[in-house]
């Protein structure tokens, strides 16, 4: 393994030119994954027998001169709230401490099929809910940047085995951000792509109208090349859609938005600068930069927790303690459980950690007779509104620029004591997330923090089913 991450296309010639076997380099990602992640904490659970399983089956089609894929042989590290038939998926959660998927999500359907390497299932925040990876009912996942710093969330696991050079890409999902903002902390590309352009089905639920999944990569190479290998419409998944797959343009015809809602008070002024001079750079290569303005921004956080809490109130009610995963019917003595809504009470207050329990909460108050209208009915009025201005620069401009996070990575226990605190994280990538619009995140700067060097983020978005645009047109700046 080198320094420089080999990317998919290199290692795919290096295979199918038998300048390595691909059960060795399984075994060399397995390897370097026991030594790392005693500190790092990015994996649940490593399937190191299925593994190379795996990889002697490609070793044997490459042998035979069968024609192969590039993600043939590719080892991916997949976010455990993604069903792989036998792997156990936790969702973070204590819950579902010990259940064991019992199909492919499609996701992972469509990537076995082209040959990819699954190593094991990653760390998240429980049901996905946070924005550090703290949240996680099992172990905290750590920033390979620095030890002392969170990795961002829910994705955390996904995008430190990724930045910690674990596993080629991963797989994340994100409902408010929760690809973007890790892969900002981390130093990583993070792509959540148009709402529907990859299925959600396989894929535990934590707000249906949101939760997409999506890659994690080095490379926005890589990215597109994993995207474009699982997305498209699913017979299991009513919302999924096509997309075509072209784009020609060029970078001295591009239009850039700048909202002014996104740079000021409250952004660090290291990520402010490295982001602004990121945009310069399109400038200097053709590009037309100008100040947009997304006015309705301000109240993205604000719905984002409304509509987001509600429905996870309404997604987790199966968790009862009856159909699956953990039970106090099972755990406690028979004595100790008084009827079927002691099961379900005493179930759900073992099984779920406090941030679950804090937004079931808050959605089911948003959801209740003499405040649905008040509260979950303004906020779906509101998040049209912020839609609306999202068409609106769209109208005008290809693609809108920000930075992904208003700070650099914090440490842990910096924000847990303040719920509000910790929300804020998002306050850059919620708007994408309730507008339905793909959006990525890429490397475009580093600030030296106490003697370690941590990463920003460029965060790009586009219109709707622009997927492909936007990738070509945030692969510009790794070639600026």
């Amino acid at each position: 393994m080198s320094t420089r991450p080999l990317s998919i296309k290199q290692i795919h010639k290096q295979l199918t030119k038998r300048e390595i076997s691909c059960k060795e380099l399984v075994q060399g990602f397995l390897s370097i994954s026991k030594e790392k992640d005693g500190e790092i904490h990015a994996y649940l659970e490593m399937d190191e027998e299925g593994a190379v399983k795996q990889a002697e089956k490609i070793d044997e089609k490459i042998a035979k001169g069968q024609p192969m894929g590039e993600l043939a042989g590719i080892p991916l590290a997949i976010k455990d709230n993604i069903l792989v038939e036998g792997l156990r998926c936790t969702a973070g959660s204590k819950i579902l401490e010990n259940y064991q998927a019992p199909y492919d999500a499609t996701v992972i359907q469509r990537l076995r099929r082209e040959g990819a390497i699954f190593l094991g299932k990653t760390n998240l925040d429980e049901f996905a809910m946070g924005s550090s990876t703290e949240n996680s009912a099992f172990e905290p996942t750590k920033n390979p940047h620095d030890l002392e710093r969170v990795p961002g969330g829910s994705s955390g696991g996904s995008t430190a085995a990724v930045a910690a050079q674990m596993c080629v890409a991963a797989l994340g999902s994100d409902t408010g951000g929760s690809i973007r903002q890790p892969a900002a902390f981390c130093g990583t590309v993070g792509f959540k792509p148009t709402y529907g352009a990859v299925s959600r089905y396989g894929l535990i639920a934590m707000a249906s109208s949101l939760d997409q999944i999506g890659p994690i990569a080095h490379t926005l190479e890589d990215a597109r090349i994993v995207f474009h290998a699982m997305r498209g419409k699913d017979q299991f998944d009513a919302t999924s859609l096509d997309l075509q797959a072209t784009y020609d343009g060029k970078p001295e015809a591009l239009k850039i938005g700048v909202p002014k809602e996104y740079f000021g008070e409250g952004v660090d002024e290291a990520v402010k600068s490295s982001v602004e001079k990121a945009v310069r750079e399109y400038g200097k290569h053709g590009a037309t930069v100008k100040e947009v303005s997304l006015p309705y921004t301000d109240y993205g956080l604000a719905v984002y927790y409304i509509i987001m809490p509600s429905e996870v109130s309404a997604n987790l009610a199966r968790y009862d303690g009856i159909r699956y995963g953990a039970s106090a019917a099972t755990s406690l003595h028979p004595s100790a459980v008084s009827g079927l809504i002691d099961v379900y009470t005493k179930t759900r207050e073992a099984g779920f950690g406090d941030e679950v329990r804090r937004r079931i909460m808050l959605g089911t108050h948003a959801l209740s007779s003499g405040y649905y209208d008040a509260y979950y009915l303004k906020a779906q009025k509101v998040r049209t509104l912020i839609k609306q201005d999202f068409d609106k620069v769209f109208s005008k401009v290809d693609v809108i620029m920000t930075p992904a996070s208003p700070t650099l990575p914090f440490r842990f226990g910096e924000k847990t004591k303040d719920p509000v605190s910790m929300y804020l994280s998002d306050v850059f990538t919620v708007g994408a997330s309730l507008a339905g619009l793909p959006s990525i995140v890429l490397p475009c700067g580093w600030h030296e923090v106490d003697g370690k060097k941590l990463p920003i983020g460029l965060q790009i978005i586009g219109a709707q089913r622009t997927d492909y645009q936007l990738l070509d047109i945030a692969q510009m700046y790794e070639t600026f």
